[in-house]
């Protein structure tokens, strides 16, 4: 009985938006902007190994192929980003917040 649980795909909380999000990368075809990199670099970290979620994991897997980089290029790229500053701004009333689970 437990090996049938262990197979059965999870929905993600963050599905729904997750999902939008993904639809409007996959129409970015080329030149993606700082922010656009790091979004999907941050849905790459969320789904890596998150047991369900298909279609959207296909789709990073496009948006890779789209904009012709590798998961390692992408990550070398976000660091680079990140190490210049800060790409997500938020509102002075807003206390600072992890979204990478």
């Amino acid at each position: 009985m437990s090996s049938i649980l262990e197979n059965k795909d999870q929905q993600h909380p963050q599905e729904k938006s997750d999902r939008a999000l993904v639809d409007r990368l996959l129409e970015i075809k080329a030149d993606p902007t700082d922010y656009q990199l790091t979004e999907l670099a941050r849905l790459r970290i969320r789904y890596s190994r998150f047991p369900g979620a298909r279609e959207i994991q296909q789709g990073l897997e496009r948006i890779l192929q789209q904009w012709n980089l590798t998961e390692e290029q992408l990550f070398e790229l976000t660091r680079h980003i990140h190490s210049q500053g800060h790409v997500y701004k938020q509102p002075k009333s807003v206390e600072s917040q992890d979204d990478w689970t």
